[in-house]
């Protein structure tokens, strides 16, 4: 496949505007560039709602060891469109510049078109290999990983023995992430006028002194995990009452976590839910109530074959063997580290920290060189028999 196709692929997957849904399309254009080879591949289509359709393709044969490629089809929405130079949906390219502007260009469809290109290519060369390749293009990564949970739910990544996560990463090779919990807690009083506020009851009071009590209860907790340290949680959005001079009845907050191993994910809802139920019981004007919306467990992962490969392998195609790293963001692998089985989880892929803002783009050099790398590391994972 020729650098100029290379580009077109990942330009064809940009013009689809996925934002947030609509992963269908992604996924049938996908399905477009397999169909001369469909009497080599296995592909499934897994739906999750409406026009949102994980995808699974598979390469190669069921012995040896098994390789996944994950990348996620939605991308987040551009903003106000006067702020970008470039259309956002149209992958313009700036050879000068060395760049391919998009929504998604960093955030991840060049990783996604890599692993679909590394597929194509050893397809198209006829590269027979000992084990299996396998493609789990997913849907809502970026509002709550939907499709890595259906396709992990469903089984589709008991089989592996490890997994490329092509998310914008390329400084290093990510092993390791912190666990994320969204959680909501809402207060219902009872509403008065202001000049007599003892006759009511004040949301926002009660929605304080959880506020309080969350605080002093994570502050408490200092463990530290070597790779990932501390937990830390933030309360970002309070909303409530209506206007100055009545009592509202009403109030909500929103608070995120990044979790460790050492404070688990099951214990922290365990304690805010008692931290609930103790305010509750103190007073019974108090009514509140919690809901976790986005619990991602921490992904730890110690020594292993695949990184190690991948770090041997990166001294050919940059200038320096890449690092071993953490993140405190949440991807897709939160969900598939949750399959039957156990495998290696490893974050590497072309794109840079213009992802989710103006004018997102990727260096095209970059995004040509991944390829070629990531394809070099799965060849030798899963073991090249031979090409005709």
């Amino acid at each position: 496949m020729t650098d100029n196709e290379k580009i077109s692929i990942l330009q064809n997957l940009i013009q689809i505007p996925s934002v947030n849904d609509h992963e269908e399309k992604v996924a049938d254009y996908i399905i477009s560039l397999f169909e001369p080879y469909s009497d080599k591949v296995q592909i499934k289509k897994v739906p999750f709602a409406t026009g949102r359709t994980n995808l699974v393709i598979t390469m190669g044969n069921p012995s040896g060891k098994h390789l996944g490629f994950s990348g996620h089809m939605d991308v987040v929405d551009p903003g106000n469109l006067d702020h970008w130079e470039h259309d956002p949906f149209a992958g313009v390219v700036d050879e000068k510049a060395d760049k391919l502007f998009g929504r998604g260009a960093s955030d991840m469809k060049s990783g996604l078109a890599a692993a679909i290109i590394i597929m194509l290519e050893m397809l198209e060369s006829g590269t027979s290999i000992e084990g299996q390749i396998k493609l789990l293009a997913t849907v809502g990564e970026e509002t709550g990983e939907y499709g890595a949970h259906v396709l992990t739910q469903q089984g589709y990544a008991d089989d592996l023995d490890g997994l490329i996560i092509t998310e914008p990463h390329m400084d290093g090779i990510i092993t390791s992430c912190k666990g994320v919990i969204d959680y909501q807690v809402t207060s219902v009083g009872v509403p008065d006028h202001s000049s007599r506020p003892d006759e009511g009851v004040n949301a926002i009071d009660n929605l304080m002194q959880f506020y309080l009590a969350a605080q002093k209860l994570m502050s408490q907790h200092t463990e530290v995990n070597a790779k990932l340290g501390k937990m830390t949680h933030s309360i970002d959005i309070i909303e409530g009452g209506k206007q100055v001079n009545s009592v509202p009845d009403y109030a909500m907050l929103k608070g995120n976590i990044r979790s460790i191993p050492e404070y688990s994910n099951e214990q922290i809802f365990t304690d805010l839910q008692q931290v609930v139920d103790d305010l509750n019981a103190s007073d019974p004007k108090m009514k509140l109530a919690i809901k976790f919306i986005y619990p991602e467990v921490p992904i730890v992962n110690g020594e292993n074959s695949l990184t190690k490969l991948a770090q041997k392998v990166s001294g050919k195609y940059f200038d320096k063997i890449l690092p071993v790293e953490s993140s405190s963001g949440a991807n897709d692998g939160s969900e598939f580290v949750q399959a039957k089985k156990d495998f290696p989880i490893i974050l590497v892929g072309p794109g840079n920290g213009s992802s989710h803002g103006y004018d997102e783009y990727v260096d095209i050099s970059q995004y040509l060189t991944s390829i070629a790398y990531l394809k070099d590391v799965a060849s030798q994972f899963v073991g090249v028999l031979a090409s005709v």
